[in-house]
């Protein structure tokens, strides 16, 4: 078994004193050597965080021993090392961005797919399968017979539904995201704008690749993490691929002997349209990255 838990959760809840959480959630996290990304907002609480098995199970005991959070539910897979260099916990308007924080599944969302019941869902030949991930993403794998958006980021996806879908042709529309909260957030918005049923993966693709046998999927190909393993299997492993951090474009074994690619930096694809003061960032950030791992094997 690999040593490291990657935990990943969300919920959206009403929290009014999401600022005053930040600094006290963010002390816990480092006492436990978890690390990872934390989003508060008015709207709930997104994050994936990575450490021992006691440390993420102190982590989620402790939130979950607030009455807002006693529900809250999460996602594992395991590496073989820390796939976060630091822990962040950082306050947004939004969990997950849409651009319009008016819209929240507190108030109302789609109807939620168990993993067992979405192949049964998405072979009805009067749903339309909608893939809300970004362009990148899709690129990577996705459900057999889905729509690309082919959205740069998530706050765009409103744009797509109003050019794309219309509910009085589009009766009964699914969607699904990595993990969900992108799915909750989307329904929302598509019962505001009049679609009469809207279906959603109950805590995504990567809760479906867990339950869901290989020989049973409809899913083709990886799934991107937010994280440095980049993407998973079916079997939730970390799957041999590299993506450009500039660019997100997957990096081919061809393009790592070009001397514009730079590990965790650039490749032969962005290469030419970055600043001086990104390359710098992008090589700063490696090279933290480099040493928080040389210090997991120390």
């Amino acid at each position: 078994m690999s040593s490291i838990v990657i935990a990943a959760f969300y919920k959206f809840v009403e929290l009014p004193d999401y600022q005053e959480r930040q600094w006290p959630l963010l002390d816990f996290c480092v006492s436990q050597a978890v690390r990872g990304s934390i989003l508060l907002a008015a709207e709930g609480i997104n994050g994936t965080i990575a450490g021992s098995r006691q440390g993420i199970d102190a982590v989620l005991a402790h939130l979950r021993q607030e009455a807002v959070f006693a529900s809250l539910t999460h996602k594992e897979s395991h590496a073989d090392w820390m796939p976060f260099a630091r822990m962040k916990v950082r306050l947004k308007q939004e969990i997950v961005n849409l651009g319009r924080p008016d819209i929240t599944p507190n108030k109302r969302v789609g109807q939620y797919v168990p993993a067992a019941e979405w192949n049964a869902l998405i072979s009805d030949p009067d749903v339309i399968l909608v893939d809300t991930r970004n362009d990148f993403e899709v690129a990577l794998g996705t459900f057999k017979g889905a729509i690309n958006p082919k959205t740069a980021a998530f706050n765009q996806f409103p744009d797509f539904v109003q050019q794309n879908l219309d509910p009085r042709r589009h009766k009964k529309v699914a969607m699904f995201c990595t993990g969900g909260i992108r799915c909750e957030k989307a329904t929302a918005y598509m019962l505001e704008q009049g679609f009469a049923e809207v279906f959603h993966l109950q805590d995504g693709i990567l809760k479906y690749l867990e339950q869901v046998p290989p020989e049973e999927s409809l899913w083709e190909g990886n799934c991107f993490v937010f994280d440095e393993r980049v993407t998973v299997d079916h079997q939730l492993q970390p799957a041999p691929l590299e993506l450009c951090p500039m660019c997100k474009t997957a990096v081919e074994p061809h393009h790592r002997t070009s001397p514009q690619y730079e590990l965790g930096v650039r490749c032969p694809t962005c290469a030419d349209t970055l600043t001086f003061e990104q390359i710098e960032r992008a090589r700063e950030k490696q090279r933290q990255l480099e040493l928080a791992q040389a210090r997991d094997l120390s």
